[in-house]
């Protein structure tokens, strides 16, 4: 299992960075598969409770509200969201015997959950667009350095959180949810994102107050993420959400936490850097 973790790995963060680096339309079409991907693993997790969503509605939905924040329509944004909810429950109404108030709830739970939070990938990406940072790796675009801020707090949160709490470990910290998690590896995963994010605002030259505060912010954040998707999957009494990335498990369980990192260092972009 470490060892397909680790060739994961491998694989994995050379083909993000790549990908977060030097594609715009890549980047773009990345998040909208990974965030149809995630819809899918939702899809087959709550059919394990019998729980049918309306699959194409929320995929469609899903790429509508992607395609508004890549062209960073916020106008758009509120028409697709009041679209889709007026979509569902019409289709509810109609088809009340095969589609239920259950089933329509959980639906628009499913497109808000992934739709939004995946959305955030692209509002901030294409952030501030035409501003450049001097930083150690020479000009960057904004957008570029504030997408690297959830990714690396995140990274580095899991991992800070998965050592400490493996050698410090004893009291539990949602034991209902997740009973591995620790409050021990809670704060060693905020101190993670904490030293992570201070050290790249120093590399992607960001003023040192609000990269401690982001720290704070994603370290607070992402588990909350991991703890919601936890609380889904125990519900759906599944282990995993897939088996898309071998030794990690499905996508959405690789992408929890930064969907909830994602929204949080966006507004504090928008409000407070770009104030």
């Amino acid at each position: 299992m470490f060892n397909k973790r680790v060739l994961t790995a491998i694989i994995g963060i050379p083909t993000a960075i790549y990908i977060i680096q030097y594609g715009q339309w890549l980047f773009a079409a990345t998040v909208a598969f990974l965030a149809l991907v995630c819809w899918h693993e939702l899809y087959h997790m709550l059919r394990q409770q019998k729980i049918e969503l309306a699959y194409y509605i929320g995929s469609v939905a899903i790429l509508l509200l992607l395609g508004c924040a890549w062209i960073g329509n916020t106008e758009e944004t509120i028409g697709v969201l009041f679209l889709t909810i007026l979509v569902v429950l019409s289709k509810m109404i109609i088809g009340s015997r095969t589609f239920t108030v259950r089933q329509a709830a959980f639906t628009l739970f499913g497109f808000f959950y992934i739709g939004m939070t995946f959305s955030y990938l692209l509002w901030l990406r294409f952030i501030d667009e035409g501003r450049y940072f001097h930083t150690l790796w020479g000009n960057v675009s904004a957008g570029t350095v504030y997408i690297w801020l959830p990714f690396i707090g995140t990274w580095a949160n899991d991992t800070f959180a998965f050592f400490v709490g493996s050698v410090l470990g004893k009291h539990k910290l949602c034991p209902a949810i997740s009973p591995g998690k620790t409050v021990e590896g809670a704060v060693g995963g905020v101190v993670g994102s904490l030293l992570a994010l201070t050290i790249s605002g120093r590399v992607f030259a960001l003023p040192l107050e609000h990269s401690i505060v982001i720290g704070l912010l994603v370290g607070i954040f992402a588990p909350l993420g991991d703890l919601t998707e936890s609380a889904i999957k125990r519900f759906c009494d599944v282990k995993d959400s897939g088996k898309a990335l071998p030794g990690h498990g499905g996508i959405l369980d690789r992408f929890d936490s930064i969907m909830f990192a994602a929204p949080v260092v966006y507004y504090y972009v928008r409000i407070l850097l770009l104030s």
